[in-house]
């Protein structure tokens, strides 16, 4: 199945991975076509093409996420992380990253630990728990937040907003309907800092980042 990542267009990416990491991808690929024959993961259904297009969709956000997150560790929770896209393809091609997958539905979380030993991925924890839950227990601790079709964007953001650093950044992966979406982020919370086209190789379909930082409220002087 190497050979169809590549037919797909996965080097267009400009990502300069090398055969251990498109091996890793394939083995991916492999497993949750497995898996969703059994548990139901996705709605995509075996390896056919969709899976892959989906894989090459996921991580077409790395240049932009590279480009952003600095330091050399930073820590990512992926909210609603259900059959691992994007964050597994992300561990696998960025191993100094730090992911947190947050995933409520037990069936996809043993997943997740099933392909996080199969890897080695000892880069990603998984946490088998609701999000709002976990932004209690690890509140202002992660450097970004990201998400693949979780929620609406007003949504999402809310959800991020207690788990983020107070510099963090939220990466949402939207379609072309991002524009509609944004007009019920609240502005005076939120700021807008990049809305970037993704190129999907061998595709029509739209695919943009929205980069948002939350603002800083300045505290209120008493009387």
């Amino acid at each position: 199945m190497s050979e169809g990542l590549i037919a797909l267009g996965i080097e267009d990416l400009g990502l300069n991975l090398g055969p251990e990491n498109i091996a890793d991808l394939d083995i991916f690929l492999h497993e949750m076509g497995r898996w969703n024959q059994v548990h139901n993961l996705t709605a995509i259904e075996g390896e056919s093409e969709s899976i892959k297009l989906h894989l090459i969709d996921s991580i077409a956000v790395l240049p932009v996420m590279r480009r952003f997150l600095e330091g050399p560790n930073p820590l990512i929770a992926d909210l609603g992380s259900g059959g691992g896209l994007p964050a597994i393809p992300i561990a696998i091609l960025q191993p100094e990253w730090r992911l947190t997958l947050i995933e409520a539905v037990r069936k996809k979380t043993a997943f997740l630990q099933h392909i996080r030993g199969k890897l080695k991925l000892h880069n990603i924890t998984v946490l088998s728990e609701r999000v709002e839950v976990v932004a209690v227990q690890q509140s202002g601790v992660f450097d970004a937040v990201i998400s693949r079709a979780f929620t609406n964007l007003a949504r999402f953001l809310e959800l991020s907003l207690p788990l983020l650093k107070p510099n963090g950044l939220v990466f949402a992966m939207k379609s072309k309907r991002a524009d509609e979406e944004m007009q019920d982020v609240n502005l005076s919370q939120w700021q807008l800092i990049a809305d970037i086209p993704l190129h999907i190789p061998h595709t029509t379909v739209e695919r943009r980042l929205l980069v948002l930082s939350p603002i800083k409220i300045s505290p209120t002087l008493s009387e």
